[in-house]
């Protein structure tokens, strides 16, 4: 029987990070932290900035030696950032921005040992281009609730909806977590993919 690999905690509530995680063979615990995400300025750098504060949120509250990984996206448009959209509204003035346009995404990951390690921080930027969209496509995805839970309010992901036109760089990273990059991370920061010691009744 196999034995289960070393688990990191994952600090996001994200099930698109939590699966590429698990797509790359990396199990994982989510604890949500919880915090506030509004930030005054509008550098891309925020990115890391607020990755590095959820890993240190829940790493307070871990076992000593646990691995903690978080992990925040936002969207640079126009010199602007566009975190997650506060409500319809704001869903719709977003996407009808990115229409047609170029946009970039930039993912800041953190990686530490709980409960007080030092952070490694990476950061990872994507080219994106949105098709054209007609007020009616915007209106109709913006009812389906997609919006309201991701940066720029859209997902890469959504193939029904096929709203990204080109993507120049990582996809992950576009979907909210660079995995080559994180797992560089990881590897840096001591977490091994070998499996755990048997325990013994």
């Amino acid at each position: 029987m196999s034995r289960p690999v070393r688990p990191i905690v994952l600090a996001s509530g994200s099930p698109r990070r939590r699966k590429l995680l698990e797509e790359a063979g990396v199990s994982s615990t989510v604890i949500v932290p919880s915090i506030n995400e509004d930030w005054p300025d509008d550098n891309p750098v925020q990115a890391v900035k607020l990755a590095v504060l959820k890993a240190r949120v829940v790493a307070r509250s871990r076992g000593p030696g646990e691995v903690v990984l978080a992990a925040d996206t936002i969207v640079g448009f126009e010199g602007k950032v566009l975190g997650k959209p506060r409500d319809e509204a704001e869903a719709r003035t977003m996407l009808a921005g990115l229409s047609g346009a170029e946009h970039t995404v930039t993912t800041g990951v953190a990686v530490m040992i709980a409960p007080e390690g030092k952070p490694l921080t990476t950061s990872v930027n994507s080219r994106v281009w949105i098709r054209p969209l007609t007020p009616e496509e915007i209106e109709a995805y913006v009812a389906t609730g997609s919006a309201l839970d991701k940066a720029g309010a859209y997902a890469v992901q959504d193939e029904e909806w096929n709203l990204v036109e080109r993507i120049e760089g990582s996809l992950t990273n576009v979907i909210g977590l660079p995995v080559e990059e994180t797992l560089r991370l990881l590897k840096r920061i001591g977490w091994s993919s070998h499996p755990l010691p048997p325990t013994h009744a």
